[in-house]
């Protein structure tokens, strides 16, 4: 079957993550090749821009604005509960480690006008095991006061273009609770295409949050 994906229960399996998953070198004049440490050590690096926005690297420091956000009922209403600040800390430290083994994570985001963090846009490797799985998706988590800015969108579609030109990749996916409109509306706005429903296999049985969407997406190709 070459390259083509293969259907399972109603998803294509994902094709296999090819292409160069780290940036080489610098993007637009910004450094992509730190070494692996720097991110363990919690060291802030910058790693593109947007219009409006800073994607960066997680550092300690961004502990209590994003605990804040975590702990926010409106941001997490689409998951099964807020998050302490010491869960916020250790889901710091897992995208630290995703970024130094894969050279990308849910990356911190800031506003460029003011350098305020206003939560996390990015890409990542999901470890559960799914019909649709290995993948690589994208998302999004955003303090309210941010929303209906249009800047989940903008956010989302600069990480398309880094998983493209820079990553390598040739497919990105996302998913998200069925019930979250707002979220599938922006992986709607940014190209992407509904390829199914599954039962989340870290959500307990009968919750409403279980039953979710995929959406996939492919690499553009050159006209």
């Amino acid at each position: 079957r070459g390259n083509m994906p293969q259907k399972y229960n109603g998803f294509r399996r994902s094709r296999s993550l090819s292409g160069k998953e780290r940036g080489q070198g610098k993007q637009d004049g910004i450094r992509t090749d730190f070494p692996k440490a720097d991110y363990l050590a919690g060291m802030q690096q910058e790693m593109f821009r947007s219009e409006r926005l800073i994607f960066r690297t997680w550092s300690d420091q961004d502990v209590p604005a994003f605990a804040a956000i975590n702990a926010d009922r409106q941001v997490m209403r689409y998951f099964p509960a807020p998050l302490s600040v010491e869960e916020t800390r250790a889901m710091i430290t897992r995208l630290q480690e995703h970024q130094a083994e894969h050279g990308y994570c849910f990356w911190a985001c800031e506003q460029r006008s003011d350098r305020q963090l206003i939560g996390m846009i990015g890409l990542s490797r999901p470890k559960m095991e799914t019909a649709f799985t290995p993948c690589v998706e994208i998302g999004w988590r955003l303090h309210p006061s941010f929303w209906g800015k249009g800047l989940a969108t903008e956010g989302a579609q600069a990480c398309l273009d880094h998983g493209w030109n820079v990553l390598g990749l040739d497919e990105i996916v996302s998913f998200t609770a069925g019930i979250n409109v707002p979220s599938i509306r922006v992986m709607e706005r940014i190209g992407m295409v509904a390829d199914g429903t599954f039962v989340h296999p870290k959500i307990p049985a009968d919750h409403r949050l279980q039953p979710h969407v995929l959406y996939r997406i492919q690499k553009p190709t050159a006209d």
